[in-house]
This record gives C-alpha cells, sequence and structure tokens, in this order.
C-alpha cells in the first residue's frame, strides 16, 4: 500500500536512448514503474511513456524506490525479443548500492531461495522449502566508517532480490524502508540503489547496445 504517492515531476521523463524499436528511461526514485490499481497511483513511468508513445510495450521493471534504466518497447516483435534476452539472461546488467556498514571480503556472491512474505507483502523472505533459487554477484568499490559502496550483479531477477540478498548478508541498503533499520531507513533521503548499466542486443540492428546512466548518490 502507497501512503502519500508523490512522485518527482522533473524531469517528467528522462531519455536516455531512444529509436523506432526500443526507448531506455533513466527511472527516478519515488516514481512507480507501472501504474498502481488506485487512481491516485496511475502517475508512472509507463503512464508518462504512453502519453507520447501510445503504443509503448513494457519489458521490464524497477521497484518505485530504485533508480535507473528501465527499457521499453515500441513493437510487439520487439518486445518479445527483449522479453526473451532476459528471460534467457543474454542482458549484462548492474546495480550500485550503499549499504549499512563495512562489507569485508572485496567480492562475493548471494545465493538464496526466496518467495513472498505474504502477510507482509511485498516484501519477500528466505525459504528453503518453498523458495525460488535467486544468485547475486557483489563487489565492494569502496567503504566508509560506516557505510560500503557495492556493484551488485544479479543473475536472476527476484522481486526485491538485492534487497534480500544485502539484508541476509547482514549489510541492508541504506533507506530501505522494508528491509533496513529505522535509523538505516532515516539516514538517507532515498533508497540507495540504482540500476547503472544494462547491455543487450538490439532487437533489429542485432548491435550491441550499451547504456549507462550514472549514479546519482
Amino acid at each position: 500500500m502507497l501512503l502519500h504517492y508523490a512522485p518527482p515531476l522533473t524531469p517528467y521523463l528522462d531519455i536516455l536512448y531512444q529509436d523506432d524499436t526500443l526507448v531506455v528511461f533513466n527511472k527516478p526514485s519515488g516514481l512507480l514503474t507501472v501504474p498502481g490499481k488506485a487512481p491516485e497511483h496511475r502517475d508512472s513511468l509507463e503512464y508518462r511513456a504512453r502519453l507520447v508513445w501510445p503504443g509503448i510495450r513494457l519489458v521490464h521493471r524497477l521497484d518505485m524506490a530504485t533508480s535507473g534504466i528501465v527499457v521499453m518497447a515500441q513493437t510487439a516483435d520487439s518486445q518479445r525479443e527483449l522479453n526473451w534476452q532476459f528471460q534467457q539472461r543474454s542482458t549484462k546488467k548492474h546495480y550500485i548500492a550503499r549499504v549499512a556498514g563495512t562489507v569485508t571480503a572485496d567480492f562475493g556472491s548471494i545465493n538464496l531461495p526466496l518467495i513472498c512474505d505474504w502477510p507482509n507483502r511485498p516484501k519477500q523472505k528466505v525459504c528453503y522449502q518453498h523458495g525460488k533459487p535467486s544468485l547475486t554477484h557483489y563487489q565492494v568499490l569502496s567503504r566508509d566508517t560506516d557505510s560500503s559502496r557495492l556493484k551488485l550483479i544479479p543473475v536472476t531477477g527476484r522481486s526485491h532480490q538485492l534487497r534480500v540478498h544485502l539484508q541476509w548478508l547482514g549489510h541492508p541498503i541504506l533507506g530501505d524502508k522494508f528491509y533496513a533499520s529505522a535509523a538505516q531507513t532515516n539516514a538517507v533521503a532515498r533508497l540507495q540503489l540504482h540500476a547503472e548499466q544494462l547491455v543487450l542486443q538490439h532487437p533489429d540492428t542485432k548491435q550491441q547496445l550499451h547504456i549507462v546512466c550514472q549514479c546519482p548518490f
């Protein structure tokens, strides 16, 4: 349930790349990728995009609090091709996160079975009996006295995967109202998670498309 939904209005749409086949956006933190069920939650990246391109089609999504790269397709064929690339994990992507505490290992992997925590949805939880496999690789980019900056490479794409994985590691993402403590949530103005880079094959030209969207924090 969203309380006091007030998505950022400037820039209304931040376009990183566009052609007749696809459009790549930089979604700001605080904006839904797709409309919510309630009328007051209609404003979203998809809604805004359809005001410009009425036939645009969703390929993937980011959590409302996460910022960064989102791809949409201009045609049914390109949507089908891009969906296939994501499903086959042939795309390459990474995120940047600031997490609580000092992560001691320079790099590592987190492999956990995840499932929806239904009484507390949309939260997810680790469940070794019924959860679906999820895998994230991480690399420490820098450390300071009370936080660490990480590069995150998700192999799978489960809901809230990165957020649950970092909580399990003992270093919740700063600003995470679902998985961090109150102090860790209130320490920053927004969730410190950003989709910074995506590499995919252009559906029409078959050339490699390398999108970079600099992390804002």
